[in-house]
């Protein structure tokens, strides 16, 4: 009976665990879903760097309530974790498809992905109250930026490092472990435990990343796009780790460049006063 209930949700001939999804499904139906990924991600991104267009980079929260910021989060947050955490979620998604139909598959992919967006938007509560405290420094003080900047790139640097950061990589690298894993939760909240669970590691794994949007600002289309490139080669790729343990050093080296190189702190540099004015 236990083999039977995880094998709705894991491959017939499973293989090693890789970051792009091994063997858990055959070419064609891996590329009808990568096509799904890619239909939800691209107005995810147009949507999101319309929104930056039109607001630019600036300090703090750029004025926006809590609830515009958040929906503007969690649309972000779509466009740049969906790529990275497909092949976990399309495995899901699969397996709910070969036990529900109808409404009932409707809801269960629904709760999934509510539970994984509402981690995410749990965190840009967390994401809101740094930018809203760090803006108001700025503006009160201006050279405090360059220093805000440094902690910042120096905190992302040092988790990137660290063994937190180390054991979220790891789940968010196993898909086949996942599945697993996941066949064993039960309970009418089943799949909206399991985008909770998830989006824990996932939020873990990708905290540090999340840090440098402090001064480099939370609309700078650049820095997302980099950093969701980043998140996707950590988890796809056979040497993310070794990714990962790379950016954390680039980060410790801009911490120390941050204090006397404006450039490196778009999103702080708004209220600053030049360096020959300090």
């Amino acid at each position: 009976m236990r083999r039977s209930r995880i094998s709705a949700f894991a491959p017939a001939r499973p293989t090693a665990p890789t970051g792009a999804g091994g063997g858990l499904r055959s070419t064609r139906s891996l590329a009808a879903a990568w096509a799904v990924v890619v239909l939800i991600t691209v107005p995810a991104w147009v949507l999101t760097v319309g929104q930056a267009e039109d607001m630019g980079v600036e300090p703090g929260t750029m004025g926006m309530a809590l609830p515009l910021f958040l929906l503007l989060w969690v649309t972000m947050m779509a466009a740049m974790m969906l790529p990275s955490m497909a092949p976990v979620a399309l495995s899901w998604v699969r397996g709910i498809g070969r036990r529900s139909s109808g409404w009932a598959r409707t809801v269960r992919t629904v709760a999934f992905a509510g539970g994984y967006l509402l981690v995410w938007t749990a965190f840009g509560l967390l994401v809101y109250a740094a930018l809203a405290l760090t803006g108001g420094l700025v503006t009160d003080h201006p050279t405090a930026g360059r220093w805000i900047g440094a902690v910042a790139f120096l905190l992302a640097g040092l988790y990137q490092l660290g063994p937190l950061k180390n054991v979220c990589l790891r789940h968010c690298r196993d898909p086949l472990g996942h599945l697993v894993r996941y066949s064993g939760f039960r309970g009418p909240a089943r799949d909206l435990r399991v985008g909770l669970h998830h989006g824990v590691y996932c939020v873990g794994c990708c905290a540090g990343l999340m840090v440098v949007f402090v001064p480099l600002g939370v609309m700078n289309v650049a820095a997302m796009a980099g950093l969701a490139l980043v998140i996707f080669v950590e988890k796809l790729w056979s040497r993310g780790v070794l990714l990962s343990g790379v950016v954390g050093v680039a980060f410790l080296v801009l911490a120390v460049l941050a204090p006397f190189q404006e450039w490196l702190l778009p999103g702080l540099e708004g209220s600053m006063p030049p360096m020959d004015d300090m």
